[in-house]
């Protein structure tokens, strides 16, 4: 009983501190006179209301969270919060549909950037700001849930990190407690983020287009203002700063506090995964956009390098982000696009996916496999940089990755099952589960999500959820020995 309310106690806090976030688009609306004053006032009166009703009933409460108990909570605010967040929206819009409001919030607070709304440019500035907020906040909360909840299970955040730090960069560099290490690493990103919204308006943007694509490229989140995404600019000053940041956001953010501690690139270069991944995505610019020259898709080599380079690191980055309609793109250059948003970003950022590490203990787990046949009587151990990789690790990594290609191979079925195409099926699905955002077909970068039936809607906002808590956090919850003392 006790686990229960120090859950109820936890979520209370979480949910009056949603609350306060609510009350700034509250001040926004009123300041801006948008006409969404009511549905913040009400959607902030009604959240800290229910956070009270949590808080304190509880207060006495042991605050002890025990592993279960952790892992329950994670599922709950992840699946849960949405509901109190979607208040603005359908107070707002009440034509809106409360499966369509919450794929909406979900979407943000997974860093998706998937959208049913059209009309974004003539939303209340409110009712924008509070999507890219959502943003913003989750993309803070997503850095703190590597760092404490999944080294729990061996299966990423900051074990994974120290697995793969070679060299000079240790982990006693960073902050030894968690919550010392959360505050330096909220600090790296709420400081690279003012840091973006300077340079983008310095680009072209006005402050307040700048502070929502900035807290939409720091979260790789993805949500613009506009209907036409970042197409709408047409500048390509914004999408260079957007790309930069956009890889910053990709790359562990313990690496760029330790690179920022020591005043020095050489963190950077002495990260597996951080040069890993900048080579592959780099890589695959320059080859996406030979692909689209030879096919004739853009005049010159330099205007599909711009447009190639934009799109291709948005989706390899699970931002979101769109400039051009890709999906009238040789079928190559998306489908390649997909295929990075699962294995790019790194652990410890706000990407999705696989992750890098996880792709390069699998590649050399998989090396070492040959060599063990090769040499059978050879003893070698699993290496990154001078780290040797436990076997604990390796097994968890391994489960891990099955896990996730069966949970998309299910998720495509279910909506070939409802009548979807398989291109929109599968594109819908990755894009999900990878929190990347835009699809192909009938979710292609020119549409959006609203077209799709509620049940459909219902299995990608699953995807995105299970995507975002990384599987194993949730479906830990449905296995009973977990349960067990």
């Amino acid at each position: 009983m006790n686990v229960i309310l120090t859950i109820i106690h936890i979520f209370g806090v979480v949910t009056m501190g949603f609350s306060g976030l609510m009350a700034t688009c509250l001040l926004t609306s009123k300041i801006a006179e948008d006409g969404a004053t009511t549905a913040f006032l009400l959607g902030t009166v009604i959240t800290l209301i229910a956070g009270l009703l949590m808080f304190y009933p509880t207060l006495n409460t042991p605050k002890k969270v025990s592993r279960q108990a952790g892992f329950l909570l994670v599922s709950m605010t992840w699946s849960l919060m949405p509901v109190f967040c979607t208040l603005p929206l359908l107070l707002y819009m009440p034509q809106l549909s409360f499966v369509d409001a919450y794929f909406e919030v979900v979407s943000g607070l997974t860093t998706t950037g998937a959208t049913v709304l059209s009309g974004l440019d003539t939303l209340p500035m409110s009712i924008n700001l509070w999507r890219h907020e959502l943003n913003w906040i989750a993309g803070m909360g997503i850095i703190i849930f590597a760092v404490a909840i999944l080294p729990i299970l061996g299966i990423g955040g900051m074990q994974l990190y120290k697995a793969e730090t070679p060299g000079s960069v240790k982990e006693s560099e960073l902050p030894p407690r968690i919550a010392q290490t959360a505050k330096a690493l909220w600090l790296v990103y709420a400081g690279i983020s003012v840091v973006c919204i300077i340079a983008l308006r310095l680009a072209g943007m006005s402050w307040f287009d700048a502070i929502c694509h900035a807290f939409a490229a720091m979260s790789l989140g993805g949500f613009s203002t506009h209907d036409s995404n970042i197409g709408f600019f047409n500048s390509l000053s914004i999408e260079v700063v957007l790309t930069i940041f956009q890889l910053i956001a990709a790359i562990n953010f313990a690496t760029h506090f330790i690179a920022i501690k020591k005043r020095s690139f050489n963190p950077y270069t002495d990260d597996m995964e951080a040069r890993a991944f900048l080579i592959l995505v780099l890589g695959s610019c320059v080859i996406a956009a030979a692909v689209l020259y030879q096919a004739g898709t853009y005049p010159d080599f330099f205007t599909a390098l711009r447009h190639a380079s934009f799109n291709l690191v948005t989706i390899a980055t699970d931002c979101g982000f769109a400039s051009q309609d890709f999906n009238q793109w040789p079928i190559f250059v998306p489908m390649w696009m997909l295929f990075l948003s699962c294995l790019s970003a790194s652990s410890g950022s706000t990407g999705g996916g696989i992750r890098m590490i996880r792709t390069i203990i699998l590649m050399k787990q998989a090396r070492l496999e040959l060599f063990k046949f090769i040499h059978p009587s050879a003893v070698k151990s699993l290496k990154i940089g001078d780290t040797v990789i436990n076997n604990k690790i390796v097994t968890s990594v391994t489960g891990f990755i099955f896990l996730y290609f069966i949970s998309i191979v299910i998720l495509v079925f279910t909506l070939l099952l409802s009548g979807m195409d398989f291109i929109s099926a599968f594109s819908a699905i990755i894009a999900c589960f990878n929190n990347a955002g835009p699809g192909l077909n009938q979710v292609g970068p020119a549409t959006n999500y609203g077209s799709l039936t509620d049940f459909q809607i219902g299995v990608c906002t699953f995807a995105m959820l299970l995507g975002r808590v990384q599987i194993f956090s949730i479906v830990i919850l449905f296995v009973p020995e977990f349960w067990k003392k």
